[in-house]
């Protein structure tokens, strides 16, 4: 591998790596310490679950945890398509590799360069597809939750408390997972750079990285939702 990638190819690479798990590192330590989306929608679960223990009829509940499921298989699904295209890809890289050449003819790529390229997205979309299955296994382990929930109304204030925040747990263990899935799809896209130039590369997933930081640390949406208490 390091034959056929040049030295700025690696540097994009672990530069790439870096910023991936160090941002996912600092997002879930920064988290701890101030207000984002994920302590915000983590103490909107406990409300739910809560408030849900507190209602005879479920049903609404149950439907929420079903919507949630349903965009997650969207994207699950679409992961697997991707990940299919991206296999034919791996087998036409002396196409894409001419292709390449007359979009950028200054830096003429090799089809192994191709082939490593394309299998970095390959194994980002894996990734991808198995936290959103994680999601939705955990999605459904929450609506079991909610149908074994016991009556709120004829429990002590404590208990009642206790069981809506493990169940809230459940259910943001899930949002956690499908972030990560999510997140993985943002810095896919700046890997399409790579196929381009190295220093684009690099200059596209910085770019990536502060657009989740702003959604998660400094949203609109985050204000709002923090209006709603």
């Amino acid at each position: 591998m390091t034959s056929i990638l040049t030295t700025l190819d690696l540097i994009g690479l672990a530069w790439f790596i870096f910023l991936w798990v160090g941002y996912t590192w600092f997002a879930k330590r920064r988290a701890r310490k101030i207000v984002c989306l994920a302590s915000v929608l983590r103490s909107k679960r406990d409300q739910w679950m809560a408030e849900m223990m507190t209602r005879d009829n479920r049903i609404a509940d149950v439907s929420i945890i079903s919507a949630l499921e349903r965009n997650i298989s969207f994207f699950a699904s679409s992961s697997l398509l991707i990940l299919a295209g991206l296999l034919t890809a791996l087998s036409s890289s002396d196409k894409l590799s001419q292709v390449i050449h007359q979009i950028v003819p200054s830096l003429p790529q090799s089809p192994e360069q191709i082939q490593i390229k394309v299998l970095l997205m390959i194994y980002i979309f894996v990734f991808a597809f198995f936290q959103f299955t994680w999601s939705l296994r955990q999605y459904g382990f929450a609506g079991v939750l909610v149908g074994a929930a016991p009556n709120g109304n004829k429990m002590e204030q404590d208990k009642l408390l206790q069981f809506a925040n493990r169940a809230a747990k459940v259910i943001d263990q899930a949002g956690h997972s499908f972030n990560y899935g999510l997140r993985a799809i943002y810095l896919s896209l700046s890997t399409l750079a790579w196929f381009i130039d190295p220093r684009l590369f690099m200059a596209t997933t910085v770019l990536v990285v502060l657009v989740l930081y702003h959604r998660e640390f400094h949203s609109k949406v985050l204000k709002a939702l923090r209006e709603c208490d």
